[in-house]
């Protein structure tokens, strides 16, 4: 699961990003105003997190471009705007809830899980790969009548590879999935988790493709 994070206060920001890392998600943070350019980009998101007031683009215009495009990612807008005028602003641009600051953190995060939980379930999905069955919503993978666990990162990667499935996707890709935009694609991590997902569901389900990355083959 990966939040995308606008807030140009840097302690706000970085206590944000750290803190929703421990909840073991992806973070993206930007500190200024920068729209997305496309639907799917935005898409790739759990949950966006949007100050109003940033250097760059406003906040109000980077909600507005993200609909515009169709976008359909829950958007909580943190704000220290705590007047109804625009509260009422906000939602009616489309946004999905709506906090102020100084705000408590659990609150947030409680806030972000209800989001995401909405998200999950208008995208609910199961993809079927041979004897392998994976459940979107409840992030559940069943290899014949076994249930398999797997930490959300790992479930993440391996959604990704069986989504593709045909498609060699090269580390930089993959690494964005797991760390982000700044993540470490040369870490040893990725070769870790690809190797658990071998171990519990078969070293078939995942081909190395030497010098680019990897790819689960067409079943």
């Amino acid at each position: 699961m990966r939040i995308l994070v606008y807030e140009d206060d840097p302690a706000i920001g970085d206590g944000l990003k750290r803190r929703l890392q421990q909840e073991g998600y992806t973070v993206d943070w930007l500190e200024e105003g920068i729209s997305l350019s496309s639907a799917e980009e935005y898409d790739d998101f759990t949950v966006i997190i949007l100050d109003l007031g940033l250097p760059g683009e406003d906040g109000m215009t980077i909600l507005e471009n993200l609909r515009h495009l169709g976008a359909n990612t829950p958007v909580l807008i943190l704000t220290a705007r705590d007047s109804v005028t625009d509260r009422v602003k906000g939602l009616d641009a489309n946004a999905d809830d709506y906090l102020t600051k100084p705000f408590v953190m659990e609150e947030l995060l409680a806030r972000v899980r209800a989001l995401a939980r909405r998200k999950a379930a208008k995208a609910q999905k199961t993809i079927i790969y041979g004897n392998i069955k994976i459940e979107t919503s409840g992030m559940t993978v069943h290899k014949g009548m076994a249930v398999i666990e797997f930490t959300p990162k790992i479930f993440n990667l391996l959604l990704t590879l069986v989504s593709n499935s045909g498609r060699v996707l090269t580390r930089a890709e993959l690494g964005e999935k797991l760390y982000g935009w700044d993540g470490d694609a040369e870490s040893n991590t990725l070769e870790v988790y690809i190797s658990q997902i071998r171990r519990k569901l078969g070293s078939d389900i995942i081909k190395t493709v030497r010098g680019i990355g990897y790819m689960s083959p067409k079943k």
